[in-house]
């Protein structure tokens, strides 16, 4: 590879050395901080020699090169750039002020994305029993036409609600690990905010909640079915006493106190503070909202149809029960309810940028989603549309709110209020007076091509295929952290070798299997390399973590890792072959000549070097579980840096690799099987 040249392309392809503000690297990316993004060719970079992907992050242009060429081109880089501001440990993703935002949209996307599954056939068959059971024809529902169906439209409406009943259970799972922590005590969580014995979340305003009185303090016993922003606060509360306890509690007594201390602690905090507190802050915001649509007329309309659909996500729109409930309850007075003619104007927006999203789209994973989505979500539930797609590729979801605004301020202009609950989108001219159809068609017209037009123009505007051409030219598209789960449980039942290898080597295996091979004129079978877990931990597939470069597995696949303490230790036996100069990540290759790199912590470059502490050096000979790095989890979390350590194989789709995942690893077990396919 002719570095140089590389370099040079590099240069020119980013706008030219005038567009360059700052060069730096990591163990595997190059990273550029350019004064007008909008400049570079990212097809023509993603061709270069030895360029593996591309991806821009905040403000930083990254180009992946992978560990041992990486360092080589910045150098290039550097020198043809002359006097430039440049630092390798800037290199990591500097997370500006501005971006509070745009990391907590991501945050969510990588929570919800494992669970778009469940959602989307929840939502579909909710969609199913709208159809059934809402009137259409001479005011009759098709149940009422054929009551024979009655008993499949009650099946039905029983599956569909389940996803959404128990969705803190999904979310409690997903958002638990993304924030370090077991993801089955994350479960467990959510069982406890949606068990049966408590008031039913959808009953609140229209029950007395009962109490538990517990040494003279009362403490309301309220679930929280089909919420969102509580589950949230209540798995990283978890995931945070829980990584505290694992780090102040002897080994012997760890698997027994901590799922207990955290499960006891955390349910608690949920139901004396985080719980009443979460849902005071939705009542306030469902005043605050009717006292905005009263005042300020369309202006409200507007503000509230593009504010809609972030409070769904956090499902504060339970709060607006009770305030429907009264609305319609005096609709003499009031003409009706405003809350379901926004509703219906945010999801149809919703279901508008997915359909444009399914027409733009090349990758099949995401067509398939959208067809399914964009339907439910034109027929009332947007769950699917909103973390399945629109979320994940956060300009869609910026479209539909746009959409959303434009529709609802047309509404609340012209006064056209609901008569009745029903199913909020397409389906909501059964709520509203035959006078407003008129009004209500213009509405729905103007949030769908308002979010289908601006999802259009921002596809373009900014690039959003580019990410698909990164997986198609790695290869191997990023799977979902759901299949990966799925997969992880098989791996863990790989049977024994046979009896006749036990107790050998790795190598006296293989010649024993040339010998056969030789008695039996068939090609010897090749024996995997063991990789085995570097420092105690849970053990992942990559595809779960939460560094979106690792987890789309451009880097290549490998496994991500919850450390329990700061040892890391060789995963065989082979040469060191990179020890970066801020010690936060090594690469060692195997006797069997497959390449390993382990990245200690996620954005860890920033703090170069301290807190990290080198045992070995670039060409030294390791056996499996020798000493290579010591990091100081502590400082890393003082930080505000994540301390999850990755080890993968950059060699890619060459290899098939299969994963064993683990909740509690010790050095030393087995991680991984790896085989070259072409042996």
């Amino acid at each position: 590879m002719d570095y140089a040249k590389t370099a040079s392309q590099v240069i020119r392809y980013v706008g030219g050395k005038e567009n360059i503000k700052s060069v730096a690297h990591c163990a595997t990316r190059l990273r550029l901080q350019l004064r007008n993004n909008d400049l570079r060719d990212e097809e023509a970079i993603s061709d270069l020699e030895g360029v593996k992907g591309v991806f821009l992050t905040q403000s930083q242009f990254q180009i992946i090169f992978g560990s041992g060429t990486v360092n080589l081109v910045c150098q290039e880089v550097q020198k043809q750039l002359g006097n430039l501001e440049a630092g390798p440990q800037e290199a990591e993703e500097k997370q500006e002020k501005g971006n509070v935002i745009q990391r907590f949209v991501k945050m969510l996307s990588d929570i919800f994305v494992p669970i778009i599954p469940a959602i989307v056939a929840g939502g579909l068959l909710m969609g199913l029993n709208n159809l059934l059971t809402s009137p259409m024809f001479h005011g009759q529902s098709l149940i009422e036409l054929y009551p024979q169906w009655a008993g499949l439209a009650s099946a039905i409406n029983t599956f569909a609600n389940a996803p959404f009943t128990f969705l803190p259970v999904l979310i409690g799972f997903s958002a638990t690990s993304k924030f370090g922590g077991n993801a089955f005590l994350g479960a467990a969580m959510g069982m406890i905010m949606v068990h049966p014995d408590l008031l039913n979340a959808y009953s609140i305003g229209i029950a007395d909640p009962p109490v538990w009185n517990i040494f003279g303090f009362e403490i309301a016993a309220i679930g929280y079915q089909g919420t969102v922003l509580p589950v949230l606060a209540v798995s990283w509360i978890l995931a945070s006493i829980e990584k505290r306890l694992h780090r102040v509690t002897p080994s012997w007594l760890d698997n027994l106190t901590t799922p207990l201390c955290s499960i006891l602690v955390t349910s608690f905090l949920t139901f004396i503070f985080v719980g009443p507190v979460l849902r005071e802050a939705g009542n306030l915001l469902a005043a605050g909202i009717t006292w905005l649509y009263n005042t300020l007329g369309p202006v409200g309309g507007a503000i509230f149809g593009f504010t809609y659909a972030p409070i769904t996500m956090t499902g504060m729109h339970h709060s607006f029960i009770a305030i429907e409930t009264q609305l319609l309850a005096d609709s003499a007075r009031t003409g009706g309810s405003f809350i379901f003619s926004t509703a219906s104007m945010n999801n149809v927006a919703q279901g508008a940028a997915v359909l444009a999203v399914l027409l733009l789209t090349k990758n099949e994973k995401m067509k398939s989603i959208c067809s399914a989505s964009g339907v439910s979500a034109l027929l009332g539930i947007t769950e699917p549309a909103m973390f399945g797609v629109t979320l994940k590729l956060k300009y869609p979801f910026y479209a539909a709110m746009a959409g959303s605004a434009a529709g609802s301020a047309y509404l609340a202009g012209t006064r056209t209020l609901a008569q009745a609950l029903g199913a909020a989108g397409l389906p909501g001219y059964i709520s509203m007076k035959p006078s407003d159809y008129g009004n209500f068609t213009i509405g729905l017209i103007l949030s769908m091509g308002v979010s289908f037009a601006l999802t259009v123009f921002f596809w373009k505007r900014f690039g959003l295929g580019a990410q698909e051409e990164v997986e198609k030219r790695s290869g191997e598209p990023a799977q979902s952290a759901a299949l990966a789960a799925n997969a992880a449980p098989e791996a863990a039942e790989v049977p024994a070798a046979p009896a006749s290898g036990e107790g050998k080597t790795e190598a006296e295996t293989e010649t024993a299997g040339a010998d056969l091979a030789a008695d039996t004129g068939e090609k010897a079978p090749q024996a995997p390399t063991i990789l085995c877990v570097p420092v105690k931990g849970e053990v992942l597939p990559v595809e779960r973590s939460a560094d979106e470069m690792f987890a789309s597995k451009m880097l290549g696949d490998g496994v991500a890792i919850n450390p329990a303490d700061g040892l890391v230790c060789a995963p065989c036996s082979g040469v060191v072959s990179l020890v970066f100069p801020t010690r936060h990540a090594v690469g060692v290759t195997s006797d069997t000549g497959v390449e390993i790199l382990i990245h200690i912590g996620i954005n860890t470059v920033s703090l170069e070097g301290q807190g990290f502490e080198a045992f070995v050096a670039q060409g030294d000979r390791v056996e499996c579980g020798d000493k290579l790095i010591c990091a100081d989890l502590n400082l890393i979390r003082e930080k505000g840096l994540s301390p999850q350590t990755m080890m993968i194989l950059p060699e890619g789709n060459g290899l098939d690799v299969t994963v064993f995942s683990s909740e509690q690893a010790e050095i030393g077990d087995k991680a991984m099987e790896v085989r070259r396919k072409d042996a």
